[in-house]
């Protein structure tokens, strides 16, 4: 192996040498006030953070990321001051003797190895292998003329995370991941869950408006797109109509699957069927169940002179469920009109895989006029059934699925036993068998603390964005692996759709800058300077009031 690398420059020495670091100093003609250096074509400043160098000794040659540089003072024979500049570098992998790069460091060099800074020749050939997919996704921070791509094997196949605060970029990267996604496979299928309503909705003049390509995605609002109750798993019915909390909680679980199991067999029955489970997507009466409780509340024996077993038992479920039937926001999904029978299934389904009339690489369910409190309810049954479909379906390996979650801290909660318990354990389960069956998610999240730490467990990739939180911090600096760890310190440095992508996606931990998508996403940022200059003098207030009652977004 050749001691100095091509078109490189020698800048420093190691000085220090740990399992998860390293530390060198830089040589002293780089130790100036500006110490440009030329590396073929390009000029850069020498160890500047976010800067690669490798470290040569003997056969060995580990790349490593510079991420901090501070000055010791020292003073000379005569008592004159003079300054020793060091770098902190964090080790990403070895350059094999045949040039090629792979990830991890197994021969770590010792103090005294020459470090060298890395220009675009040498980071070409290790992401190399890697720009052979063409899923280019934005700029590396340290040397802008270079276009990072990343592994969609890797970064699809074994889910991801997005996570960063309010403001960071989060919708800008979600827009262009997405965008560059169905760009470099024309055939991919993916289903988003927007909360609310940034990446498809409706003009002034009622027209879908989207930030994809108008022949590549399929526009579903969830209010229309009727969800029934008989769809959703024993779980998910829980969760709508039963309070965990209540005393008799237990013994209204236990009831339901007992009449659930009822109802399925008799529809079966008609349907012709031969076997069916509590989960069975079939057709039942919410009409019948309501009565079956009812009537078990309020069962006497002896001529009315002693009480059923379970008379009072029933009390809150009936009035949870009663308020729930009579609530106009709930009717898309308890008040089916189209579908009211086990034939709609297959119908839905086509509606949200995007093998509907109107066939698309991505199906955006817009959950943002749909009640806050069903929300990961109906969130928890689009993810079930696309895990189900798959599950089933004979040429899963040709038509993988990759589900995004928006806002995921809302539905999959980090606390356990809450209200959305099963719901939680729905979007677990995908997390933790879904790949096997060609299903994948991808979740974005302010409040990577407040989100499932084993929904978090099972994603290989993360996009790291603006981050100041300092228990975000800590959360993510565990979710890397150690030697990593220390990068996460510039989280609070990175501006806006820049983010630092770590995990398998990529061919090592980098800085990058987002593309700007195009066109962007619906921002929900509200501009109060302009709002306030130049808004409108008087609003319809008859207006919003009936929109506030009948419960309409506009």
């Amino acid at each position: 192996m050749s001691e100095q690398p091509l078109n490189s420059i020698l800048i420093g020495y190691l000085s220090e040498v740990r399992g998860d670091g390293m530390e060198a100093r830089i040589a002293e003609q780089h130790s100036s006030d500006l110490p440009i250096i030329r590396i073929g074509n390009e000029e850069i400043l020498a160890g500047h953070i976010g800067s690669y160098v490798v470290i040569r000794q003997g056969t060995i040659g580990v790349l490593a990321l510079v991420f901090k540089m501070w000055e010791r003072d020292r003073f000379d024979s005569v008592g004159i001051r003079k300054a020793d500049r060091f770098i902190s570098l964090i080790p990403v992998g070895e350059i094999q003797e045949n040039g090629s790069f792979v990830r991890g460091v197994r021969h770590y060099p010792t103090p005294g190895a020459k470090v060298y800074a890395v220009g675009l020749s040498e980071i070409n050939a290790i992401f190399s292998a890697f720009r052979e997919y063409e899923f280019f996704i934005g700029q590396l921070a340290s040397h802008k003329e270079y276009h990072l791509s990343l592994d969609p094997r890797a970064l699809f196949g074994r889910h991801f995370a997005i996570i960063g605060q309010s403001g960071s970029g989060k919708s800008w990267t979600v827009t262009s991941l997405i965008q560059h996604t169905i760009k470099a496979m024309p055939k991919a299928h993916l289903i988003m869950l927007d909360l609310h309503g940034e990446y498809c909705w409706k003009d002034d003049n009622g027209t879908i408006q989207s930030a994809f390509p108008s022949d590549m995605v399929n526009y579903v609002d969830a209010m229309d797109m009727e969800m029934p109750y008989w769809m959703m798993s024993y779980a998910e019915l829980v969760d709508l109509f039963i309070d965990r909390n209540d005393n008799g909680a237990s013994m209204q679980m236990a009831f339901m699957r007992e009449i659930l199991q009822q109802l399925k067999r008799k529809e079966a029955k008609e349907i012709g069927l031969g076997v069916v489970s509590i989960d069975t997507p079939i057709y039942f009466s919410l009409a019948e169940l309501y009565m079956q409780f009812k009537n078990a509340n309020e069962e006497r024996k002896d001529f009315g002179k002693s009480k059923g077993a379970l008379f009072g038992q029933f009390d809150e479920f009936l009035v949870r469920m009663q308020s729930r039937f009579n609530d106009v926001r709930y009717d898309f999904l308890l008040k089916p009109k189209k579908r009211n029978t086990s034939a709609g299934m297959a119908d839905l389904l086509r509606q949200f895989i995007g093998l509907g009339d109107n066939k698309a690489n991505i199906t955006v369910v817009d959950l943002s006029s749909v009640p806050t409190d069903v929300r990961p309810a109906v969130s928890a049954q689009v993810g079930r059934l696309a895990y189900e479909f798959n599950y089933w379906n004979p040429r899963r390996r040709e038509f993988p699925i990759t589900l995004i979650c928006e806002e995921a801290h809302a539905y999959i909660p980090r606390e356990k036993g809450g209200q959305f318990e099963g719901t939680k354990r729905m979007m677990e389960r995908i997390a933790k068998e879904g790949r096997k069956y060609g299903v994948s998610i991808g979740v974005i999240s302010q409040r990577p603390t407040e989100l499932s730490e084993t929904m978090l467990a099972q994603c290989s990739s993360f996009f790291c964005l603006r981050t100041t939180n300092p228990d975000d911090q800590a959360y993510i600096r565990g979710l890397v692996p150690e030697a990593e760890g220390d990068l996460t310190d510039i989280l609070t440095s990175l501006g806006r759709g820049e983010a630092l992508v770590l995990g398998e996606a990529a061919p090592l931990p980098t800085r990058v800058q987002i593309y700007r998508p195009n066109p962007e996403p619906k921002s929900n940022d509200v501009d109060y300077y302009t709002g306030w200059r130049e808004g409108p003098d008087d609003l319809d207030v008859d207006q919003i009031v009936q929109l506030w009652r009948t419960q309409t977004r506009k």
